[in-house]
This record gives structure tokens, sequence and C-alpha cells, in this order.
């Protein structure tokens, strides 16, 4: 699908990536519906971008009824907002834990069921996904952040297979560590020597170009990083006693620590 004058729903647009994204598709000529909960910063940059603006919680239960109202026809969704979810499962209360799966899953599932229908009647459109390389690889201490990002690749990959015949192509974008922006940026986590990232303007790139392309997964991360992360989808119990043995582990310890106050 060609982006230009298209209509795209981009959730979680008031973060450092979803900026990104947001500026990378207004210049390949997209419509945009911006949405959020930072009010100043979704009017500012939904003025730079000439875009239309929604301030949305998607940990409401029933935020989406309501933002699928005010969109109207959407020809791409881009489900990108999420909460970290990370640290030891036993550490969350019901509360928190119901926050992540509401913001992180069940709004994408959501959105993607309300926005199906119109699209399959229009004849076309795109859904992506914003998963994680930890949607195909699990680590201590983000139990809950890989149940949702698992569960979110899991959920593209079937609509893929679903949606084929009525037109509608669907993605998952699958970062690793971001720089600059994003949850691992802010979390103040600093790697060891080896572990490269990649910037919010790559990924904008990559979920542009699943779109254009019709892509089924698109990973954003070096080499290293894509390589080990199939390697522990292959074989889960032998990378789990990899990144026990080299401290790896360690940098999940940090995020939990650092993202302690989102929830």
């Amino acid at each position: 699908m060609q982006i230009d004058d298209r209509t795209v729903l981009l959730t979680g647009a008031t973060g450092g990536i979803g900026q990104a994204i947001a500026r990378d598709l207004r210049r390949h000529g997209a419509k945009l519906i911006l949405t959020g909960r930072q009010g100043d910063v979704l009017d500012s940059l939904a003025t730079e971008l000439d875009a239309r603006s929604l301030i949305v919680d998607l940990a409401d239960p029933t935020a989406t009824d309501g933002l699928l109202a005010e969109a109207g026809e959407v020809d791409i969704l881009v489900a990108n907002a999420a909460l970290p979810g990370s640290a030891r499962l036993d550490t969350y209360s019901t509360a928190e834990i119901d926050r992540v799966l509401d913001v992180n899953l069940r709004a994408p599932i959501l959105l993607a069921r309300g926005l199906i229908p119109g699209m399959i009647e229009r004849g076309g459109g795109h859904l992506v996904f914003v998963s994680s390389l930890s949607g195909k690889a699990a680590t201590a201490k983000s139990s809950l952040y890989n149940a949702t990002k698992f569960g979110l690749r899991g959920l593209s990959h079937a609509l893929r297979a679903e949606l084929r015949d009525d037109g509608i192509g669907v993605s998952v974008v699958c970062p690793g560590f971001i720089r600059d922006a994003g949850m691992f940026a802010n979390s103040g986590v600093k790697l060891p020597p080896g572990i490269g990232t990649r910037t919010p303007e790559q990924v904008a790139q990559a979920v542009r170009k699943a779109v254009e392309n019709n892509r089924g997964e698109v990973d954003v991360a070096p080499a290293f990083m894509r390589v080990a992360s199939t390697f522990a989808g292959v074989a889960p119990e032998l990378s789990a006693a990899f990144t026990r043995v080299t401290g790896a582990n360690k940098i999940t310890d940090d995020m939990a620590e650092g993202q302690r106050s989102v929830r």
C-alpha cells in the first residue's frame, strides 16, 4: 500500500519513537490521526504535521470504542503505544498488570477488530503492530512485557493469514534496543560493549517500508541481536543459559530498576 494520501491512525504518538514514525509518514504524504496521553506534546506534534490529534489513555478499557468513533475511516493502523512491563511479575499489583495488558495487547486487538470491516468494505488497508525482539526472545524480569509482545506478534501473523484474501496487509515490527528515545533510552541503562542499538528514525522507516512492501515481519536491530532472538525462539533453554553465563540478565535487571516508576 502506498502511504501518500492515506489516513493513518497512530497510537503512542507522543513518545519519541511515535514522533519519529509520525514525521516519517507525514513526509511521505500520509494524513495522520495521532493519539497519546500527553496533550501538550500531542497538540504541538499535530500542529507541526497538520494532523488530527485525539487524547486517549488506552489503559481505559472503554477508550478504544470512543477512539474508533472519532477516527472514522482509517486506511492504515500503526499500533505503537506500549508500557514497559519490566520487573518480576510478583511485584505487580492486579491493577498494574491490567494496565500493561490493556495498553500493549488489548487495545491493538480491539482497534484491529474495529477497523477491519471498513477496510474490507473499501477493498484494502494495512495493520502494523509494533512489537519488539522481546516478542521473540524471553528474558528474566520482563515476563509481563514478553507476554504482551509475544501476543502481539502472534496476533499479527494470524491476522496476516486471515486477511490475505481480503486485500489487507498485516505487519509486525520488532525493534531491539533503540537509542535516543523510547523505553530503553528512557531507562538510562548502559549496554555492554558489542550490543548495538538502532535509532527511532530506523524504526519509523521500518514501519513505512513494512506497509509499502507488505512485509510480514521486520526486525530493527543489529545482525547479532537478530540472530540471538531467532536462536532464542528455536532453543529457549540454551538461550536462557547463555544469558545467565554471559551476565546479559543484568541488562533486564537494570531496565526493571530504571522503569520502576512507569507502570
